[in-house]
Formats: structure tokens, sequence, C-alpha cells
């Protein structure tokens, strides 16, 4: 079982590749991080780009989606270190509280260059 998540861990830590030539500039860039690209991933990026951090429910209620489905796509940005998770208890209440690190923070940023570049090379056709 280690050695599927390592193995996946690895796949998405590779460079993207370039696509193919003879297109704009911006469209021969790298293709889009396709971890950063899912939009609920994108969502919790951009909300804690925004928030020193926030704890799962905040999230939840924020992004309007199911506590499976947030649980799976926060544990795919914290495997690839773009998130940090700190789970701790206020009383008897588990809290589970996310952040950006300066990973995700850089990740991010590479994402929206890259899309700011897209649009940018549409609008110019």
């Amino acid at each position: 079982m280690a050695g599927k998540s390592n193995a996946a861990r690895n796949e998405r830590q590779k460079k993207p590749q370039a696509a193919p030539a003879g297109l704009p500039a911006a469209l021969n860039a790298p293709k889009l991080d396709r971890l950063i690209h899912e939009r609920l991933r994108l969502g919790i990026l951009s909300a804690l780009s925004v928030n020193q951090s926030l704890t799962f429910n905040e999230l939840k209620k924020l992004l309007d989606t199911t506590d499976g489905n947030l649980s799976v796509h926060a544990r795919k940005l914290e495997e690839a270190a773009y998130v940090a998770c700190t789970k701790s208890f206020e009383g008897r209440v588990p809290k589970t509280e996310y952040r950006l690190t300066a990973a995700g923070r850089k990740a991010l940023e590479r994402y929206l260059d890259h899309m700011e570049a897209l649009i940018q090379a549409m609008r110019d056709r």
C-alpha cells in the first residue's frame, strides 16, 4: 500500500509537460497543475490564500460541499504538501484546521499566472 502511495506522490511531483509546439506562447507553456485545476481543490486553496487558516466546517460551509468530498480533496492537497492540517480538540469536540503552506501558495500563484497567460493569449487572437 505504501508503494502505491509513493508512486502516486512521485507522479504528482513530476514537472508538467509542455503543450505541443506551434501554439501561442501561453498555450505552449507547461500544462496546468491537475492537482489544483479540480474545482473543489482550487476552492480550498483560494479560500486558504486569503485566510490564515480555516476549520473543516468553515471550508465545508464556504465551498458548499459534503464531509466526504471535502475530506478526500483536502487529503490530496495535504499529501502534495500544499496545505497543512492540524487536528485538536476543543473540550471533547474534534477540530480540524487547515492552512496554506509556502509550497501551496507558490503552486497556486504558478497556476494563476498560467491561467492569466491563457486568457491573455485568447484575447490577443
